[in-house]
């Protein structure tokens, strides 16, 4: 099967849109693109210090800017950072030519995951009650993806292989 559009996957931070995506893009030898670790490499610092040096707004810009271009390539797999799909113009584009996958959790699952992690700017200066918020909000805007996957109670490569079936049956 030729692939028409990039398979594209959003959701909160934490997840597993990159480990899921890189699976994906092993199993059918497509290229992976996580947009955070693009950001990254264009301007030399991790997310968290763009954030923090240079502000959300600017941090914002660049990843319109990096993840339309990504877009532009054909025959890949691609990460959005959390945030990405509230952008109208990215979430434009890949409604319109992509196909796109919501890697949906439980809120108690995502909450333990993000708080973990101390490099996710948005989480770092959020309460525990202004993630929920955060994520009943971006679930909202999620939901456009043209599929659901609900992850809780599958494994990495369960979802993967679920992710696939839906592809190769489109």
């Amino acid at each position: 099967m030729k692939l028409k559009e990039n398979l594209v996957f959003l959701g909160m931070m934490g997840s597993g849109k990159t480990s899921i995506g890189s699976i994906i893009s092993k199993k059918l030898n497509l290229d992976f693109y996580d947009i955070d670790q693009e950001i990254e490499k264009n301007h030399g610092m991790k997310i968290f210090k763009i954030f923090e040096i240079k502000g959300e707004v600017f941090f914002r810009e660049l990843e319109e800017k990096i993840t339309l271009t990504i877009l532009k390539k054909k025959n890949c797999i691609v990460s959005l950072g959390g945030g990405a799909f509230l952008n109208k113009n990215i979430k434009k584009e890949i409604l319109e030519n992509h196909l796109s996958f919501w890697l949906n959790w439980d809120i108690k699952t995502l909450i333990s995951r993000i708080e973990k992690s101390k490099k996710r700017p948005i989480a770092f200066k959020s309460s525990k009650n202004e993630l929920i918020e955060i994520i009943k909000k971006r679930s909202i805007i999620y939901s456009k993806a043209n599929y659901k996957i609900n992850c809780e109670n599958f494994t990495k490569h369960e979802i993967a292989k679920k992710i696939i079936s839906i592809y190769e049956s489109s």
